[in-house]
């Protein structure tokens, strides 16, 4: 288990959405310290967070950014890209673009930032998935979420001796900008992050923040037919 309260942590793509969420509700626990990590860090808004300049695809801007903050004990990777590219009509490009912001981006930040936080004497990284990971209905983001949730898994098993726990957070729509264009129910953006941060003060190695997250988990011990009912003719 890990205490917020006194912590250090970072947070990517923490100027809007979940991630922007994130960085408040660590705040309202009692961390000590947040980096709030963007693009572009002037986009960065809440006014006790330090921002980071971070593309989490380039691996100088990576460890810029672990040179930088480097009493992390807390890392939450929340960057992510939407491209839904499909495996047969779309570029080829399109899908590794998918792949490098959704997978290779969460895995390069995570290995910048292991060392640090062994060095500091443990804590947690959470890294945030979606129920798509267990749902191929976006090409190429669904495989890139559920490539996530596997990275996720084994990298949990890598750290367990070595004193940093893991947590994967899965959730539908959230009532961000991303989804602003989507007609369906949506979570609150802060009750997601809420449920987040209890899983990482439990230990967690996972946390289903909805109930369209818990039912589509559940249907993965069942015939395909059951979460593709297009299937069925």
């Amino acid at each position: 288990m890990t205490a917020i309260k006194g912590a250090v942590a970072l947070v990517t793509g923490g100027s809007r959405g979940i991630g922007k969420a994130l960085v408040e509700e660590l705040y309202n626990r009692g961390a000590a310290k947040v980096y709030a990590t963007a693009r572009d860090p002037l986009t960065v808004t809440h006014p006790a967070a330090v921002p980071v300049a971070l593309e989490v695809t380039d691996e100088k801007s990576v460890a810029a950014a672990a040179q930088q903050a480097s009493d992390v004990t807390i890392l939450i990777n929340n960057a992510g890209g939407l491209v839904r590219a499909s495996f047969l009509g779309s570029p080829v490009d399109d899908v590794r673009r998918e792949f490098e912001t959704n997978f290779y981006g969460p895995l390069l930040v995570a290995r910048a930032f292991v060392p640090i936080i062994e060095r500091n004497g443990g804590g947690h990284i959470l890294n945030v998935a979606s129920v798509l990971s267990w749902l191929g209905i976006s090409g190429s983001y669904s495989a890139s979420k559920a490539a996530l949730w596997s990275q996720t898994n084994s990298l949990r098993l890598e750290l367990a001796d070595r004193g940093i726990g893991v947590t994967g957070l899965h959730v539908g729509y959230v009532d961000t900008d991303m989804t602003a264009q989507v007609d369906a129910p949506k979570s609150d953006p802060g009750v997601v992050a809420g449920l987040a941060l209890d899983g990482v003060e439990s230990g967690a190695y996972e946390v289903l923040a909805d109930d369209v997250s818990r039912q589509v988990k559940a249907g993965l011990a069942h015939d395909p037919a059951v979460l593709y009912p297009q299937l069925v003719k």
